[in-house]
């Protein structure tokens, strides 16, 4: 032949239209310039924050790789196929159940918080909310661990087991309304935490340590609310359309959560405070307290029965994917 080489055709290659790669005899195939640690680090971290776990998962190397394990998970925290009662709460005790409650509201506003990485309007807002989504995490993880295996109940419980606020699982739509969801809440958690602290109940050295991180939460939302209340009239208006949208889901954050140790004449103490703060804060950014019932899409504490809204279904879906495409593996 000439000294020609015969190739061997790679028909899938040219099918979709991509150049064949070198054959052994073609020379030492280009392989990509390697990452070093921080840069790996960096890359790892700012997809797993996005949602984007294909690098996780496996497809842009053997970065983590899952090694299957004899432990299954819990049968309990399965679906019923029956259809009956969310299976989490047979049997449950109130402590239990408080946690569930409490460390599902961290968990998905974690999630949601994490939603904003790469697309927040300036760096430092980038790194503000990042930061409070790991503060939340960080909560959800000790939480969770009070009520079982933190990463069976984040990953393998289905809608109904889910106990969290119908708040905190509300999209983030644009920035004004991001802020108004963590106005509410962070001022919320803040007097919360800070209630349970006070008390000798079995959350009160997390909620010590938490309510330093609300205060922080508090602030940021408070800064926020204050700058879009009292910039321009686009901002003022996104800002005022935010709060009124998110108004209804605030009143079940003050029923009673048996087992957190807060009755119903404390937690009405506590939605004073709420009101009090929230209403000076408004108050300075031009605005008022929004007006109108305080109930979510069914009925006041239907997310700690666990009832929810369409947007969470979305949302367990993009957050439990990546555990449920590799059951029982060991990372």
């Amino acid at each position: 032949m000439g000294g020609v080489r015969a190739l061997a055709p790679r028909p899938l290659a040219h099918a979709r239209g991509k150049p064949a790669r070198p054959g052994r005899g073609d020379g030492p195939a280009q392989r990509p310039r390697p990452l070093h640690a921080a840069q790996r680090g960096r890359l790892h971290l700012g997809r797993a924050l996005r949602g984007d776990h294909r690098l996780l998962a496996g497809r842009a190397g053997p970065v983590l790789r899952p090694v299957r394990r004899q432990a299954l998970p819990s049968p309990h925290l399965l679906r019923d196929p029956r259809g009956g009662a969310p299976p989490v709460s047979a049997g449950t005790d109130t402590r239990t159940a408080a946690a569930l409650a409490l460390g599902d509201d961290a968990l998905i506003l974690s999630h949601r918080l994490g939603e904003w990485a790469g697309h927040a309007p300036v760096l430092e807002e980038e790194v503000a909310l990042a930061n409070i989504a790991l503060d939340l995490l960080g909560q959800a993880r000790l939480l969770l661990s009070m009520a079982g295996d933190e990463d069976e109940l984040a990953f393998l419980r289905e809608e109904r087991s889910f106990r969290n606020l119908q708040l905190v699982e509300q999209p983030n739509g644009d920035f004004a309304h991001t802020i108004a969801r963590q106005l509410y809440f962070s001022f919320y958690q803040h007097e919360l935490y800070g209630e349970l602290a006070a008390g000798d109940g079995p959350f009160a050295p997390l909620a010590a340590k938490a309510v330093k991180e609300t205060a922080y939460h508090r602030d940021h939302a408070e800064q926020w609310t204050l700058r879009l209340g009292d910039g321009t009239e686009e901002s003022r208006a996104r800002m005022r359309a935010a709060l009124d949208a998110l108004w209804k889901f605030t009143g079940e954050m003050f029923l009673p959560v048996e087992g957190v140790g807060l009755d119903q004449a404390a937690m009405e103490a506590l939605e004073g405070r709420w009101l009090a703060a929230l209403g000076g804060v408004l108050d300075r950014a031009g605005l008022t307290l929004p007006e109108g019932p305080r109930t979510g899409a069914w009925a006041a504490g239907a997310g700690r029965q666990g009832l929810h809204t369409e947007p969470f279904g979305r949302l367990l879906a993009e957050m439990q994917h990546l555990h449920r495409s590799h059951p029982g593996a060991s990372w």
